[in-house]
């Protein structure tokens, strides 16, 4: 009987100390099993899944090595239980903790070089760990550390070989190309700007600190520079890179090195392309001045700019990018984050924006943007020997399509005729050559292509009309300017008074965009030169065509014959920000490039 009370007793007692023991499985819900998964010490949600288990491996406390995390690295040696890889990702996230529980150069040094050796020196090679979680949380932990390195070396002016510590930082190869004589300002981490009213953010994902160089203010060139920042440890094997006090500073322009070669691995170089060109805009106020102008008598802008988004590069096409009326470089917000955020065309294309007074006569501004970009193809290649100088492609939304065409018209004596109403002698050419900048119109040799968009060819009914009058009396033209409307409506008193009449009663940019203009009615009329190919992309608020507006514009005067392609979207004036219109662009600068490549062959 107490035999067979023993064994129940057993029974029960094995019963119980299993149930306690027993391991327990629930659902849980997925979602929450990703971000368990993917949390880090850089989300602030404390150290990630990985490192804590590690730490249970080794028996240290979790709490402790959080709220710590220099006190749990010493325990981190080799051959206490942790495979190499586990235990230098480990070591990365504990340093890099350290560092932002207590900000050192010293301390994000030690967490780069862990992540670095993770990386490059651990058995399994990088593709061997490509699908893995972990690998992408320690080039994370690599990128960020490297950042703050470069972060605090910048703000304390150091440039050359720096001591930090026991540390020694040495300055490598540093491949970001600023303008000729503007020496480096301000560099701003990408991963420290959030953008509001840009539709797309383009980033290239990588190895690397992401950085807009920012360069001292100048002409024309921008600036504004995607740098990509990385840090080297000396030593050729894993023992001598976790024994290095020396680091290597480098920092690559994002643009013309897309990967670098590190411990016999290609590796792609993380990039912020949308960064350099938010900043640009948001820093130049370009909206604020482009108003300020239109109802000042200030004598700013008078004179068109041209800036170079990206550092001039002779061997990538060129296109170039003119507003419309009463708006500035902001316009193109969104096509030129498109067009920087493609790939292909980032790499053979380089992007120029005009800024110009919209409210000056639109006959001036032709004359104006065509001198303003000859001084800038002047300035960087005087023989125009460059691929940059030669095939230019101009990009005109609504009067800047306007003057883009104008750019590339060949009229012969049409305007002259118009103001005159015969052929003019050389006795009259010679007494009215204050008009012949603005007669006389040649098409640019550079340019090889041009596209419009919503652009009224043939003048807009609204610029003529109460309203558009209204808004003529409201600008404000500079002095000078006025002068020289007044010297002009002078000079055509005894050949042409109508004409005369015409000048002093209606000089501005509104006022040339009506459709009653005799301006736009001739030249509306005249081919664009013979070898220009041109393309239309026309806005319209109704997919009925010919009758047709987008609100400002009609079909009827956004149409033009011979065009290489016609493209109607569905929208308002601002065409330039449709989806569809940047997607038609991007195609016809693919195309541009395959025919210039197919006439290279030929030839």
């Amino acid at each position: 009987m107490l035999h067979k009370f023993n064994r129940t007793w057993w029974c029960l007692a094995a019963l119980f100390l299993t149930a306690c023991s027993a391991v327990q499985v629930r659902p849980t819900d997925p979602r929450q099993y990703a971000k368990q998964r993917s949390a880090d010490v850089l989300d602030g949600g404390g150290l990630s899944a990985a490192t804590r288990e590690s730490l249970r491996i080794l028996g240290l406390s979790e709490e402790g090595c959080r709220s710590r995390p220099r006190s749990c690295v010493d325990p981190m040696q080799p051959g206490r239980g942790l495979d190499e890889e586990r235990r230098l990702s480990a070591l990365a996230e504990l340093w890099l903790a350290e560092a932002e529980r207590a900000p050192a150069l010293e301390t994000y040094l030690e967490a780069a070089r862990a992540s670095y050796a993770y990386l490059f020196f651990a058995p399994r090679t990088l593709g061997e760990r490509a699908l893995e979680d972990r690998q992408r949380q320690v080039r994370d932990f690599y990128n960020h550390a490297t950042e703050r390195v470069a972060m605090l070396l910048f703000e304390d002016g150091r440039r050359e070989s720096t001591p930090a510590g026991s540390w020694t930082i040495h300055r490598g190869t540093i491949d970001v190309r600023l303008p000729v004589g503007r020496p480096l300002q301000d560099l701003v981490a990408a991963s420290h700007l959030s953008f509001k009213g840009i539709r797309n953010l383009y980033r290239r994902d990588g190895f690397g600190a992401e950085f807009v160089a920012v360069a001292a203010p100048g002409e024309d060139e921008t600036g504004y520079v995607a740098a990509s920042v990385v840090l080297r440890f000396a030593g050729s094997s894993l023992a001598e890179v976790l024994a290095t006090r020396d680091a290597r500073f480098e920092a690559y322009d994002s643009a013309s090195h897309e990967s670098l070669f590190l411990q016999g691995s290609e590796v792609r170089l993380a990039a912020s392309f949308t960064a350099p060109y938010a900043l640009w805009l948001e820093r130049s106020h370009f909206g604020r001045q482009a108003k300020g102008n239109m109802v000042r008598r200030s004598e700013d802008l008078l004179e068109p700019r041209v800036f170079l988004m990206q550092p001039y590069d002779p061997e990538r096409a060129t296109v170039v990018l003119i507003h419309g009326l009463a708006s500035s470089p902001q316009a193109w917000i969104e096509l030129g984050n498109e067009l920087t955020g493609d790939e292909e065309i980032r790499r053979n294309y380089q992007v120029w924006q005009v800024f110009y007074r919209t409210s000056a006569p639109i006959a001036y501004n032709v004359e104006a943007i065509r001198l303003a970009l000859e001084r800038t193809l002047d300035r960087y290649d005087p023989e125009r020997k460059a691929r940059a100088s030669r095939d230019l492609v101009l990009v005109g939304h609504s009067m800047g399509g306007v003057i883009a065409r104008l750019l590339v018209l060949d009229p012969g004596d049409a305007l002259w005729r118009a103001l005159l109403g015969r052929e003019p002698d050389d006795g009259q050419r010679r007494r009215l050559a204050v008009m012949a900048p603005y007669l006389d119109l040649k098409p640019m040799p550079e340019v090889g292509r041009a596209v419009f968009l919503a652009s009224p060819h043939r003048g807009a009914p609204l610029a003529g009309s109460r309203l558009g009058r209204l808004a003529s009396r409201l600008i404000r033209l500079p002095g000078s300017l006025m002068a020289r409307t007044g010297e002009i409506a002078d000079a055509l008193e005894a050949e042409a008074p109508a004409g005369a009449v015409r000048v002093r009663a209606g000089a501005d940019g509104v006022d040339f965009l009506s459709d009653r203009r005799p301006y736009l009615e001739t030249t509306s009329k005249q081919p664009i030169a013979s070898g220009i190919a041109y393309h239309s992309i026309i806005a319209c608020r109704t997919p009925s065509p010919p009758a047709c507006t987008d609100g400002l514009v009609p079909y009827t005067s956004a149409h033009l014959d011979g065009a290489a392609s016609e493209l109607l979207v569905r929208s308002g004036h601002s065409v330039q920000q449709a989806p569809e219109a940047i997607l038609e662009l991007r195609r016809i600068l693919r195309l541009h490039l395959e025919e210039r490549l197919a006439r290279i062959l030929r030839n």
